[in-house]
């Protein structure tokens, strides 16, 4: 699989809401993850896709995520689902080809971060893969109420063939090089040290 291209990337971050986010295993590291890469979004303006599973019944999307989604000065679209997996909503598809006009499905490079690892992130992820699409998988940004139900989650889709990464990877895949003009405000991010 290629390294990431800011230009051909999508950011798709999947249900963290309500009580459930900080549920899952390691609530904190995985939080702040999801902040980084927005964060990262935004330095290389990666379109960013937030979406909510029937936030009726399980509450909005964490309310700091949600302030740093709103800020965002990168193209973002929302949506607000009740399929497990995104590609099961009508919309999804659409919000793909928005953020990335022009872009088939082949060409696109859909960085994901979401919570539940076994439902909703792999259900997508398994889709996404038989669409055409490049799944990168942040491991830092992905959990589910038990550490096995996270694990074998990943193990299924990078079997898949969804790619392992972490938000690191990824910043420093989007630069590519340390003369980048937004490389300064990365290592500053970085600077703050592990989530």
């Amino acid at each position: 699989m290629p390294l990431l291209d800011a230009s051909r990337s999508i950011l798709v971050l999947i249900d963290f809401q309500g009580k459930l986010v900080h549920m899952v295993h390691r609530p904190a590291m995985v939080l702040e993850t999801a902040r980084r890469l927005m964060r990262l979004a935004d330095l290389f303006a990666v379109p960013v896709v937030l979406t909510e599973q029937y936030p009726k019944g399980i509450g909005p999307t964490e309310e700091g995520l949600r302030a740093l989604y709103d800020g965002l000065s990168t193209p973002k679209y929302f949506l607000e689902k009740t399929a497990f997996g995104c590609c099961g909503d009508a919309g999804f598809e659409s919000l793909l080809q928005q953020a990335r006009p022009g872009l088939p499905a082949g060409k696109r490079q859909v960085v994901i971060a979401g919570i539940e690892a076994h439902v909703c992130v792999m259900q997508t992820v398994l889709e996404l893969l038989a669409s055409g699409h490049e799944v990168h998988l942040c491991w830092d940004g992905i959990s589910g109420r038990g550490e096995e139900y996270r694990r074998h989650a990943l193990e299924r889709m990078v079997a898949a063939g969804a790619t392992i990464t972490n938000h690191e990877s990824v910043a420093f895949e989007w630069a590519r090089d340390k003369n980048h003009p937004q490389f300064k405000a990365l290592s500053a991010l970085m600077k703050e040290g592990q989530p």
